[in-house]
């Protein structure tokens, strides 16, 4: 590859005077740019050393691949004048272009404190299921299965406890969460949400401090109360560090921290946030009371264009409000999760009925895989991967949704906790609602699937273009195929997994360079072992500074790149260690590096390993070999010359 030319090439194609900031990360050059509508799509498209582009978070992305990125971006930088730029400062660019919005940005916090504390909302929303079905009446007969059979009473009790815990203390995760996004010591966020929670609380009674008094008030379930004083306690400890004499800070700051904190959450804080929490979960509750099942086929229509925002990520900080209204007794439960689960699984039929009408064999294989992962709530690889290629599967899906989440509105199907939004989500339903539920679920995807298979049959002609007709090829030519083979020097061959953990398709990855294949075909492993291992014989021809990803040309031609998370690159090699440097010799089973699983997850970074062979079309098939578990030094690939 040329890299003067090709930077030279993206310059033109994007603007000189077009570009704010530049970075590059293992595999790709990230641009912000003044105004996307000047880019020459066309050229970037047609330039065969550009593997493929697309915009998120307001950066315009351009693939050139591991080894020659770097190279292309020193003398794009060389070029333009521009100054070197981290994906962290570009991000910051990025975001400095956007109009500052009140209300997004609320949701953006929301989101950031939400995301990582989901999986403990949804293990015990799910027991919370589990313990509906032991204890509701109606479902397998007049009586309750406690009441059939007592001896799992007692099964039924702990469950309800630990289905019940991370509910009720959720000012102590969000404490956490929360104090982590505003930048406080994370441990005396815990301890707010500990105060606001604890056991010696007595509501209904009060302090006397100095003839004031203090409502005994807790905060189970509460969010937006912990969320106010926990940005009180960043606010005084960032303060106090500042002005406190080193000598005293240690003791004095979290002293003061948090004793000022607890006093103006029992006093001001708490009570103001919690009265503007109950008006906003009453203000759903009365929207959904009033809107009825016209409301929830309106949510319907738009959920998945919300999903495509990424604001659904702050949904969960509405839906735990609802779901301790109706555990209360006040409230119609979680109608949120309803409109979910239709929207999800309208997706997920429409890119089964993209299966069933592309002649595509790469396409088959996304579409089906994904179309499982959209039924079990995850949408992205069916939406970024499918639905928004075609864009009719999308709309198509949106109608689905709109009329299933109506029905579920009308015969009022409410969720009693939260879950896997898809075919799984009758666990999390009210007993009595599952029946319609799942009547819902069937009309979201037959109506979906049926649109989109009706459409595409009339327009076949875009999902299965027509290729033109080629000459029969002469001996001479397969003569001189043969030999063009034989100089790309590559022959069959396997490619072990890197890694011990779990191997999933490359389309169930959520970065879009890598679920669409545009670096080449492979596989990923969701890792349980931070150890890298080398997955061939050959030579280390990229080790990146920020020791996230390596790049090996094989003794037998394969060119493999090893990609550890996902913008992991933002870490700047924290919680990375390597062990080779470019040019040197590794053996299969060689140790590269190593990563701290469970700090990169905390960072907020998914640690998914992809293992991508960038020169796959020098090969006849890359094909993952179908095996979930998988162990280092175990086959993972195979390459067919």
């Amino acid at each position: 590859m040329d890299h003067k030319k090709v930077a030279q090439q993206v310059i033109d194609a994007v603007g000189r005077d077009n570009m704010v900031g530049a970075a590059h990360c293992a595999t790709r050059l990230r641009l912000v740019l003044k105004d996307d509508s000047k880019i020459d799509q066309a050229a970037l498209d047609a330039n065969p050393d550009v593997k493929g582009t697309f915009k998120t978070n307001g950066q315009y992305q351009i693939i050139i691949g591991p080894g020659d990125v770097n190279n292309v971006y020193d003398e794009l930088i060389k070029e333009t004048g521009l100054k070197e730029a981290s994906t962290d400062e570009l991000k910051k660019v990025a975001e400095q272009g956007k109009k500052f919005n009140p209300v997004m940005a609320f949701i953006k916090l929301l989101s950031d404190v939400f995301v990582p504390i989901i999986p403990a909302l949804v293990a015990g929303g799910l027991l919370m299921a589990l313990n509906n079905f032991l204890t509701s009446k109606g479902l397998f007969g007049a009586k309750a299965l406690v009441e059939m059979y007592p001896n799992v009473k007692g099964l039924s009790d702990m469950i309800q406890l630990m289905s019940a815990a991370p509910f009720i203390f959720m000012p102590i995760l969000v404490g956490i969460s929360a104090a982590k996004r505003f930048g406080a010591n994370q441990f005396l966020g815990a301890a707010i949400g500990m105060i606001m929670t604890s056991p010696n609380l007595l509501p209904g009674k009060s302090w006397d401090i100095l003839g004031l008094a203090v409502s005994q008030n807790n905060y189970y379930y509460q969010v937006i109360p912990v969320l106010a004083a926990v940005y009180l306690l960043s606010v005084l400890e960032k303060f106090f560090h500042k002005h406190l004499p080193s000598a005293v800070d240690f003791t004095f700051t979290p002293l003061l921290s948090v004793m000022i904190t607890g006093f103006l959450t029992f006093t001001i804080v708490g009570p103001v946030m919690r009265t503007v929490s109950d008006w906003i979960t009453n203000g759903f509750v009365w929207l959904y009371d009033t809107t009825s099942f016209i409301g929830m086929g309106l949510f319907g229509l738009c959920y998945s264009a919300i999903v495509l925002t990424g604001l659904h990520q702050s949904f969960p900080a509405i839906e735990t409000q609802l779901l301790s209204a109706f555990s209360n007794g006040h409230g119609y439960g979680d109608f949120i999760f309803v409109v979910a689960s239709m929207a999800n699984v309208a997706q997920g039929a429409a890119t089964f009925a993209i299966y069933f009408l592309t002649k595509d064999k790469k396409m088959k294989s996304l579409s089906s895989s994904a179309g499982v992962s959209a039924l079990l709530g995850i949408t992205e690889p069916a939406l970024f991967g499918v639905n928004l290629k075609y864009r009719f599967p999308f709309f198509c899906a949106l109608i689905g949704s709109g009329i299933a989440s109506a029905f579920a509105g009308f015969v009022k199907v409410i969720a009693a906790s939260l879950g896997s939004a898809g075919f799984l989500g009758f666990l999390s339903i009210y007993a009595k609602s599952i029946p319609m539920y799942v009547v819902a679920e069937l009309i979201s995807f037959a109506i979906a699937f049926a649109l989109t298979y009706a459409y595409g049959k009339s327009h076949e002609a875009r999902l299965n273009p027509v290729a033109p007709q080629a000459p029969a090829e002469s001996a001479e030519a397969k003569e001189v195929k043969a030999e063009a083979a034989a100089v790309s020097g590559v022959e069959n061959a396997e490619i072990c997994s890197p890694v011990d953990g779990k191997s999933v398709d490359l389309s169930e990855t959520n970065d879009e360079v890598f679920s669409q294949k545009m670096m080449g075909d492979g596989a990923a492993v969701i890792p349980e072992d931070g150890t890298i291992y080398a997955p061939i014989d050959g030579e280390i021809t990229v080790a990146y500074e920020t020791k996230h990803a390596y790049g090996i040309k094989g003794d037998n031609g394969e060119e493999v790149l090893l990609h550890i998370g996902i913008d992991t690159v933002n870490l700047k090699g924290e919680n990375f260690t390597s062990n080779v440097v470019q040019g040197q010799r590794v053996k299969k089973g060689d140790v590269l590096g190593t990563v701290d699983l469970a700090a990169v997850k905390n960072a907020g970074y998914d640690p998914t390993v992809m293992v991508i062979v960038t020169n796959t079309p020098n090969y006849k098939s890359v094909v993952r070999i179908d095996n979930s578990s998988v162990k280092h030094g175990d086959d993972l690939i195979a390459l067919e010359a």
